[in-house]
């Protein structure tokens, strides 16, 4: 039997080799009491220990569900905090999370449906103009694999989380104690300019050591709150973001469900963050607010800003 390997560039920093599921445990044991996630437009507030727990109690729901290790589980939405939970709890079960465009049209939903084989979508109600709902609607018949949609804020959210249980604890530790760090645990679709989107499916070891980089290179501890209005369906989201939060016990803050550059600036005002992304026209637009001058800005130490798409 083959081995994998790695190789890295010099460095005294080893790669990790948890699952992200393990990696979140270590956070909350080291910090259970400090805030990991806080989305600004709904007030809603968690601690390390209390992510933890509604990662688990969505873990439970999943197992009830019957979502084996490496079901592909999608995930179509804005940012808000379920998008953040669907994320960590698909990696608890070793659940295939596949991210897809807030901006999709319904032809592009249909074909990542079916080419990642899809069996749970997770989906905002709406988003600008689109009514995901219909739109899944008018395609569901075409994707055979799918077996259900459940709508972030629609009474099939709390359908779902109803069916899980703390009895399913044995098996889920059971189930984690099955997955490894080399296991897929995303694809993650380009843009598609050149035909179809293209998907690129990634593991834990893959995600996870590029988050927690990413967090040592601007030396992030727990003491660090970073202000997210990039999309989470993109790296620079959920992999730059989040998991570059957990791996250090940072906190994530949701500004706006999309870019919005005065909710964006008032959220590292009211939170002290102290880090700040975006691309370059995120940062012109938050610049050239009338009033730009008048926030306080002051907690902010670093940030990143990177050529990512937005929608």
């Amino acid at each position: 039997m083959s081995a994998l390997s790695y190789a890295h560039g010099t460095s005294a920093t080893t790669l990790l080799g948890d699952t992200i599921g393990a990696n979140l445990d270590r956070a909350v044991a080291a910090w259970p009491d400090r805030e990991a996630l806080v989305d600004v437009p709904s007030g809603r507030r968690w601690t390390y220990a209390q992510f933890s727990a509604d990662v688990d109690e969505l873990a439970y729901a999943l197992l009830a569900t019957g979502i084996a290790r490496g079901d592909r589980v999608g995930i179509w939405a804005v940012n808000c905090p379920e998008w953040v939970l669907v994320q960590y709890a698909t990696a608890r079960v070793g659940a295939v999370m596949v991210n897809i465009n807030p901006a999709y049209r319904t032809h592009e939903v249909e074909y990542v449906l079916q080419q990642a084989g899809i069996s749970l979508l997770f989906a905002s109600l709406s988003h600008k103009t689109s009514d995901y709902r219909a739109m899944v609607e008018q395609v569901r018949g075409r994707c055979p694999q799918l077996r259900e949609t459940v709508y972030i804020g629609d009474p099939s959210w709390d359908a779902l989380i109803g069916r899980g249980t703390p009895d399913l604890y044995e098996e889920l530790w059971i189930r984690k104690s099955e997955l490894s760090c080399d296991d897929p645990i995303n694809i993650q679709y380009t843009s598609g300019t050149t035909g179809f989107p293209k998907g690129a499916t990634l593991s834990h070891h893959n995600i996870l050591n590029n988050g927690y980089f990413v967090g040592e290179s601007i030396a992030y501890s727990e003491q660090d709150r970073i202000c997210i209005p990039v999309p989470f369906y993109h790296c620079f989201g959920m992999v730059m973001g989040n998991l570059a939060a957990t791996s250090h016990g940072a906190c994530m803050v949701i500004p706006a469900p999309s870019f919005d550059p005065a909710a964006t600036l008032r959220a590292v005002q009211d939170e002290r963050c102290t880090s700040l992304y975006g691309v370059p026209t995120m940062f012109i637009a938050e610049l050239n607010l009338p009033g730009f001058a008048t926030y306080d800005l002051s907690s902010l130490r670093t940030g990143i800003m990177a050529g990512s798409p937005c929608p």
